[in-house]
């Protein structure tokens, strides 16, 4: 903010940490002989580059933008060829080729280009968005051309350019101010000062810096990653955590692969018995036969289309998260925003309006209150677009009256000062002074003693304590005697929707936790008012000025988690609040929009880059908000805890099919002596399984009303609960099968062979495989709400006709009788009844369990932090 607000008796300049500041403090100011080095430097002029320069510079300087350090795109594409699901993928590749068996090679190596192509194309899509957001948001400047003023992209100004800058507007790059009486900047996204910088020719300006006053003209001195800007890139690029997605998969890819390794085993050893033992002899056909039991078993042990979907589901859900006014700019932030339970949110423009309001005026002496808001409004320029004149000028009942006055002279606000100051000329010629600024500033320009003006300075307190700024307003004939005219309220109130979203979010188990830069009383009342709480801590006496970041104190740990929020907060703070709350085993949300905000919002497990954010904070946030205000955030988590239950069900359904495949196959090798499936009947199956499931990223779900995280315990024990009743059920019909085989009154109706067993087998898995993700996908019946959507619906009704066909018509596999395609489907249905049936009973009896332990829990007393 432009101009000192008092909200307490004694207001101090607020200094930012050393290691927040520029590397020159931006105190060295260059004189004329020094700036036109300066220029010969830079082979410029003050009449600025020539087209051809520019374009030339442009080739050797690159453009003027923060290049975040990205993969290469053919390093993004190999990475989907590494990782658990890809080794076991080209695992089953590699020994169909040592067999020379060119079609389950050919089937096998589609699984994995499909898997790779599918995610790569998904990811692009989501970098697409983002550098079409950014463009949309891309900053203008005004630049000498080939001696005219042109208006450019930033993105396309070089060293050695002469700009135009005024109120209002950002600095481009980093540059020396050539030209202009003074220009009042704003540096706190970058150094974290809570007041502006008056500026003159021969200082420095940064990139990222705000004009709130003033208009000059400047030299760029230098651009992109090389401003001062640019060089936090490195401490942004040192924080980050792996995603909860990520580890969950490369779990569940684990569990898989031991398994499948284990049964591989069992599988050879087996053979080999029977082989040496049983028959009495070894020939290298045994060992063939050996390598496609391995095959099988491998092609039946991979989750094929596990990436695909994942990537599939939160892919659209981006796109969703985007029509509620949320970018995504990595795929991965969608999972981890479902699980967040902190929400750190900054107070300024998130949960207030960010637009001073003007109370009644308090006048002092003979003033009248029309008189004080009158001499404020004279102190302050017309088309300044600093928030406190425009609250000012806001209150004047009659604006046109400004017109009767001519402003002679003017003092813009400084930090030392705390005031500024105008001298204008009235309707009757004369000229008379006012001023405005901090109320102990304009107490003390008035000569108020506070021992004898007690009145004066108990109101500027009580101000405080309601939350409420305060501008003091002086008048002077002379400009040597000034008179205290009185005392200006101000108040940015809270946005209308934001007490309802909070309590929103507290409903869904959300801890919302103010972060502002403000006094700690200004905070806790607007906090109070918002239903947070009063508990507001300074942020600066929680960590200490020694504080190590990467090693919190438990001590302070424990502060932060029952804090209600934080006052006085600089950038530097943020990262010390996020690493607290990860530290308690939180998953953490923060909300940002300045450079120095950047490092919080890459190590934050969902960083979110408010509306108005610069480029660096767009760049390391997760979540990109284009509207102002929290409901969008909260909008957005319930959209994540939306995709985040349907790659759940997911992961259920495809861990225990995956098992029941394995384990059949193994199962009915050792009992039967015969493999059940064939490498191609796998594949396929796994095509016609997992290909229409894709189609739940329009499934229809229940949204939980508390944060979700990845329970890879309890994952993997319903996955298994599933996974061997269903291998209860393809047993059954291989059991069934055979019997048919073996029974004279059976046989003589309808003859049946192995092939016939295994096309069985294929159909009630295939058949099996989605009536079983029916009841995996709710945690009650699945024959109450939700029910699948319509999409879901037709593409496994669509699959399951296709798959009826290819067993009726023998496509891949000797043909199967119609009636035993419907002795299948019975079977099915019924078996499906008992599976939701076992789900209901294990969810119950687990449930209970967790309810006892938060029982336990309670009464010992609060978790301890980790």
């Amino acid at each position: 903010m432009s101009q000192s607000v008092a909200a307490a008796p004694a207001i101090s300049g607020r200094t930012p940490p050393a290691k927040a500041k520029p590397a020159d403090g931006g105190s060295s100011r260059l004189d004329a002989d020094a700036i036109a080095a300066k220029f010969a430097e830079l082979s410029s002029s003050p009449q600025g580059l020539s087209s051809a320069d520019a374009a030339r510079l442009h080739q050797t300087y690159g453009p003027n933008t923060i290049a975040a350090h990205e993969e290469s795109r053919w390093s993004k594409l190999l990475g989907y060829f590494w990782g658990p699901i890809p080794w076991m993928i080209e695992a089953a590749a590699l020994l169909s080729l040592i067999r020379l068996d060119w079609p389950d090679f050919i089937v096998v190596m589609g699984l994995l280009l499909y898997n790779a192509v599918v995610g790569f194309w998904q990811d692009s899509k989501a970098a697409s968005a983002l550098a079409a957001l950014k463009k949309g948001l891309a900053l203008k400047a005004r630049v000498l051309r080939d001696g005219n003023w042109i208006t450019v992209d930033t993105s396309d100004l070089v060293p050695g350019d002469v700009v135009s800058i005024s109120g209002g507007e950002t600095l481009p790059a980093d540059l020396i101010l050539t030209e202009g009486k003074y220009l009042s900047v704003d540096q706190a996204a970058l150094t974290g000062e809570s007041l502006p910088v008056s500026k003159s020719v021969g200082d420095s300006g940064y990139s990222g810096s705000i004009v709130r006053q003033g208009a000059m003209t400047a030299l760029i001195t230098a651009t992109g990653n090389a401003t001062f800007f640019g060089r936090t890139a490195k401490l942004v690029a040192s924080a980050g955590a792996k995603s909860h997605a990520e580890k969950a998969v490369v779990q569940m890819g684990d569990f898989l692969i031991i398994l499948s390794a284990a049964l591989a085993l069992l599988l050879v050893v087996a053979q080999v018995h029977r082989d040496i033992v049983a028959e009495g002899h070894w020939e290298w056909a045994h060992a063939g036969a050996i390598v496609q039991l391995v095959l099988v078993l491998l092609v039946a042990s991979v989750p094929v289309a596990t990436p695909a979907v994942m990537s599939v589901t939160m892919a659209l859900g981006a796109l969703a998260l985007s029509k509620q006014q949320a970018i995504v700019s990595r795929l991965s932030a969608i999972e981890e925003l479902a699980g967040v339970d902190v929400l750190c949110s900054d107070k300024t423009g998130t949960l207030t309006m960010n637009q001073l309001t003007l109370q009644p005026p308090i006048p002092w002496g003979a003033a009248a209150p029309d008189e004080l808001i009158l001499g404020a409004a004279l102190a302050s320029q017309k088309q300044s677009a600093d928030a406190i004149d425009k609250a000012v000028l806001a209150g004047l009942k009659d604006p046109k009256v400004l017109d009767q006055y001519r402003q002679v002279d003017f003092t813009p606000f400084d930090p030392v000062s705390k005031k500024t100051a105008a001298a204008v000329a009235g309707p009757d010629g004369k000229t008379v002074h006012y001023a405005k600024g901090a109320p102990q500033v304009m107490a003390a320009l008035c000569g108020l003693d506070p021992d004898g003006g007690n009145a004066y300075f108990d109101a500027v307190a009580k101000l405080a304590q309601d939350g409420t700024r305060a501008l003091g307003v002086a008048r002077s004939d002379d400009g040597t005697h000034w008179t205290l005219l009185g005392l200006l309220p101000m108040l940015d109130p809270p946005r209308p929707d934001a007490a309802a979203t909070i309590a929103h979010a507290q409903k869904l188990g959300i801890a919302v936790k103010m972060v502002t830069g403000d006094d700690v009383a200004i905070g806790s009342e607007i906090s109070r008012q918002l239903g947070l709480g009063d508990h507001l801590l300074v942020a600066g006496e929680v960590f200490g000025e020694d504080a190590n970041p990467e090693h919190i104190a438990i001590d302070a740990v424990r502060a932060v988690e029952v804090a209600d929020g934080f006052g006085r907060v600089f950038p530097a703070h943020k990262f010390e609040i996020v690493k607290a709350l990860q530290e308690g085993g939180h998953i953490v949300a923060m909300t940002g929009d300045g450079v120095n905000d950047a490092p919080a919002l890459k190590q934050a497990d969902c960083g979110v880059a408010v509306s108005g954010a610069t480029d660096a904070a767009r760049s390391a946030a997760a979540l990109i908000l284009t509207a102002p205000g929290l409901s969008t955030i909260i909008a957005a988590i319930m959209e994540a805890r939306a995709i985040f239950e349907r790659i759940t069900s997911y992961i259920y359904y495809r861990i225990a099919m995956t098992l029941n495949i394995m384990l059949v196959v193994v199962l009915t090798y050792l009992v039967y002596n015969f493999m059940p499936l064939t490498a191609i009947m796998i594949v396929v199956m796994a095509l016609l399984d997992d290909i229409p499931i894709m189609t739940i990223a329009y499934d229809n779900v229940k949204v939980q009303d508390r944060p979700v995280r990845w329970n890879m315990h309890r994952i993997i024990s319903f996955s298994t609960v599933m996974g061997i009743m269903a291998l209860v059920q393809s047993f059954g019909i291989v059991m069934l099968g055979m019997f048919w085989m073996k029974s004279p009154g059976l046989a003589a109706i309808l003859p049946m062979d192995q092939a016939h067993v295994q096309t069985m087998l294929f159909l009630q898995l295939a058949a099996g495989g989605h009536l079983l993700f029916f009841v995996s996908r709710v945690q009650g019946t699945l024959f109450k709400p939700p029910y699948p959507s319509l999409p879901v619906m037709g593409a496994v009704m669509g699959t399951q006709v296709f798959a009826i066909f290819m067993c009726a018509f023998g496509w891949f596999m000797p043909a199967l009788p119609w009636l035993l395609i419907g002795v299948v489907w019975v079977y099915c249905l019924v078996w499906t009844l008992i599976m939701d049936l076992v789900k209901l009973l294990y969810f119950h009896m687990v449930d209970r369990r967790d309810r006892q332990r938060s029982i336990i829990d309670s009464s010992i007393g609060p978790a301890m932090p980790h």
